[in-house]
């Protein structure tokens, strides 16, 4: 597919999705979130790749939302259709075998704070601004909010986040655990890209194996969820990494893992 609306660029093991529509704030519609799609589709299948970035072009926004005047006179099946393609792209995301980043750069509202989500980690810079705006043009979050946000910052926090369309700033998104850390704009990309591959050097098997541990096993009774970590743990004993992980561990030096 080519690409006219991001950018899937490559620095070693590590994959980089850039939203790329900077003159309307990298908005999303059907046609970017099918590009996305690909572009995820390609560094899930693409063995050489260890971790994936997800930022927005320019220095005001990662995504500011979804692309209103598409929507403004969409019919319900059509929404749906949009919404669908929104909750399998974001999946995808969420569920590949390797780690994802999102290094937000500014405006992450509606589309954008579902984006980010969706991702395993999330950087942000100082003038990120993250919210759940949709209510206050008559809608809801349809890519995952009302779920996603209330199970990772809380009910209470989502709810005045998403019932009152409220924004909050970087360091208050940091404070309530939306984000992981909070970097200066010049900065942000280059420590995104150092935590990368450190993630990238480590053995993506079990890599797989924690992300699914975690995703999977969230929603679980701990009886059960404690079951799925034995079993993933487990396989990780078959990994040639885990050999070489361990001994090099009782041989005090640094392993050498292959992804094998």
């Amino acid at each position: 597919m080519e690409y006219k609306s991001i950018l899937l660029t490559r620095e070693e093991e590590i994959a980089t999705i850039t939203f790329n529509r900077p003159k309307v704030l990298n908005a999303m519609n059907s046609e970017v979130l099918g590009e996305i799609y690909d572009a995820i589709t390609i560094c899930a299948g693409d063995g050489s790749v260890k971790a994936l970035i997800l930022t927005g072009a320019g220095d005001k926004a990662f995504v500011a939302g979804a692309d209103i005047a598409q929507m403004q006179n969409s019919t319900s099946v059509e929404i749906l259709q949009l919404m669908e393609l929104g909750h399998r792209t974001l999946r995808m995301i969420e569920t590949m075998p390797k780690p994802s980043i999102a290094a937000v750069n500014g405006f992450a509202l509606g589309g954008g704070t579902e984006i980010a989500l969706a991702c395993d980690i999330r950087f942000a810079s100082e003038n990120a601004v993250f919210g759940q705006p949709e209510i206050l043009i008559g809608v809801i979050p349809g890519w995952g909010g009302t779920q996603r946000l209330p199970r990772l910052v809380g009910m209470g926090i989502a709810k005045e986040m998403i019932l009152g369309g409220v924004q909050i700033n970087a360091q208050r998104a940091y404070e309530i655990g939306l984000v992981n850390k909070v970097l200066s704009a010049d900065k942000l990309l280059e420590e995104t890209k150092k935590f990368a591959k450190k993630l990238a050097a480590l053995p993506s098997f079990a890599l797989k194996m924690a992300k699914n541990a975690v995703n999977y096993g969230f929603d679980m009774s701990l009886d059960n969820a404690s079951l799925l970590e034995m079993g993933c743990i487990a396989q990780c004993f078959a990994t040639e990494d885990q050999k070489e992980g361990m001994k090099a561990f009782l041989e005090k030096r640094k392993p050498n893992f292959k992804g094998r």
